[in-house]
C-alpha cells in the first residue's frame, strides 16, 4: 500500500481494436502480448491487486492460460477507463487508487509507476505522465497525443495536433513539446464520476478520452518521466517490439 491507500491495477483488453483488430491475441517472441504486460505489472511492488478487464471469451481463455484473473466487461465500453469504471460499479473489486495499464503497453516500468503514484496522497483526481519529445516526427504525428500543463503541473489540454503553437518564436528559442504517456491512476471518487459522464464534443473531435475528464472539471496531475515507451497500436509495431526485446535479451547475455 501507499500510506493507507489500497492500489489496484486493472489491465483493460479489448478484442476489436479499430487500427489493429484482435491485437490482444498477438504474440511476441512466442509469448502472448498480454502475458508480457501481466508479468511486467506483477513486478510492481506498489500494486496490492492486479487483474484484467476483458470483453471476449477468447481473451479470457488466453489470460487464464497464464494464471491471470479477469473480469468480463461490456462490449459497449468505448475505452479502457470505462472498463475500470464498470468493474468498480459492479462491485467486483474495490480500492482507493485505480491504475489503468493498457493491455498493449508491455514496456511500462516500475519506475514509471512510482512516478505516476508519487503524489497520490496529495492533490489531484487523476494522475498521468508526460515525456519531452525528442523525435521531431512525433511533434506533428496525429498518432502521438501532445499535452500542455499549468504552472502547478495540471493538464490544460491534450491534442493530436501540435501544441503549443509557436506563433512568433525565433530560431534561437527552444521549442519544447511533451507527449502524453497513456498511463493513468484514478481516485475511487473520480472513477465513479467518470462512469456516469457522457462523451463531449472535444473528446469526439480529438478521439482522446482524457478530454472528457478535463471537460467535466476533473483535475489531472501530470508527472514527467524520462523513460520512453511505445504501445502496440499497429501491426508493424509488433516488429519494433520484437527488436526491442531482442536487443534487451542480447544485453543480458
Amino acid at each position: 500500500m501507499i500510506s493507507s491507500k489500497k492500489v489496484i491495477c486493472i489491465i483493460p483488453a479489448r478484442l476489436r481494436s479499430s487500427r489493429f483488430p484482435e491485437k490482444m491475441l498477438s504474440y511476441l517472441q512466442g509469448k502472448p502480448l498480454l502475458q508480457w504486460v501481466w508479468e511486467q505489472a506483477q513486478s510492481v511492488r506498489a500494486f496490492d491487486q492486479l487483474a484484467f478487464a476483458v470483453d471476449d471469451a477468447r481473451i479470457a481463455t488466453l489470460v487464464s492460460s497464464f494464471g491471470a484473473p479477469y473480469y468480463m466487461t461490456s462490449l459497449e465500453c468505448s475505452s479502457g477507463t470505462e472498463r475500470l469504471a464498470e468493474v468498480l460499479r459492479t462491485q467486483q473489486l474495490d480500492a482507493d487508487i485505480w491504475v489503468n495499464w493498457q493491455g498493449d503497453e508491455p514496456f511500462i516500468t516500475e519506475g514509471m509507476i512510482d512516478t505516476l503514484l508519487s503524489t497520490c496522497d496529495e492533490e489531484g483526481d487523476i494522475w498521468t505522465l508526460k515525456k519531452k519529445i525528442t523525435h521531431p516526427e512525433e511533434i506533428t504525428s496525429p498518432q502521438v497525443a501532445k499535452i500542455v500543463c499549468d504552472a502547478k503541473g495540471f493538464a490544460l489540454y491534450f491534442s493530436r495536433s501540435t501544441i503549443p503553437y509557436y506563433r512568433d518564436a525565433t530560431c534561437a528559442q527552444e521549442r519544447v513539446y511533451y507527449k502524453h504517456v497513456g498511463l493513468y491512476a484514478f481516485t475511487r471518487r473520480a472513477l465513479e464520476q467518470i462512469g456516469s459522464l457522457q462523451p463531449c464534443a472535444i473528446e469526439c473531435a480529438e478521439q482522446l478520452e482524457q478530454l472528457r475528464f478535463l471537460y467535466h472539471h476533473l483535475h489531472i496531475k501530470v508527472h514527467e518521466t524520462d523513460q520512453d515507451v511505445f504501445g502496440i497500436d499497429l501491426p508493424e509495431h509488433l516488429a519494433r517490439a520484437e527488436a526491442v526485446l531482442a536487443k534487451r535479451n542480447k544485453t543480458l547475455i
